[in-house]
């Protein structure tokens, strides 16, 4: 079972599964107990699992649409400065503010700014990148990217205790129960 059951602080306790229902299962039961520090490991993508886990919906279209709104501004206010203000030329007698003129810059600009906040706030919204996680100390976790299913319990979750965690995982009759240490 566990070599240091409390003589050091854990981040947390990692239960394998042998099949998706079962971690879907487990996780259910996790979050019906009160643990809310929780994450699954998967090496597919499970909707029941993202129900289960309680995930809220991305703040990612969000930041997608802000990023357009301020990248549509940025390319008119700059067409608006350039014809206008900076170096205003009247080129066959059109008016200095010619807005059909500005319409592809304001476009391209939308979009450049919408996809670099797309790309930005995925990367911030998912915490990456991301080179060191603890439960890479587990030498079973090798296997999540092809056969198991994991569920860790982190030591930061107010319903946390060391005993009580692990004998609740137990019932859920999972494979193996491995300490994850900083």
């Amino acid at each position: 079972m566990s070599e240091n059951s409390n003589e050091q602080p854990i981040y947390g306790l990692l239960a394998e599964f042998s099949s998706a229902g079962e971690l879907v299962t487990a996780t259910r039961a996790a979050r019906k107990a009160g643990f809310t520090k929780i994450d699954a490991y998967s090496p597919l993508p499970l909707e029941e699992l993202f129900e289960a886990l309680g995930l809220h919906k991305s703040r990612l279209p969000l930041i997608v649409l802000i990023g357009g709104i301020v990248g549509a501004c940025a390319g008119y206010g700059l067409a608006y400065w350039t014809s206008v203000i900076d170096y205003p030329i009247n080129v066959g007698g059109r008016p200095f503010h010619s807005w059909p003129a500005f319409i592809p810059i304001t476009f391209e600009t939308t979009v450049l700014f919408a996809a670099f906040s797309a790309v930005l706030g995925m990367l911030a919204l998912n915490g990456l990148p991301q080179l060191y996680h603890p439960v890479f100390n587990v030498s079973r976790f090798a296997v999540a990217s092809k056969d198991r299913f994991f569920l860790l319990i982190e030591a930061v979750d107010p319903e946390f205790d060391y005993d009580k965690t692990w004998s609740f995982l137990t019932k859920l009759e999972p494979r193996v129960i491995s300490d994850v240490e900083h």
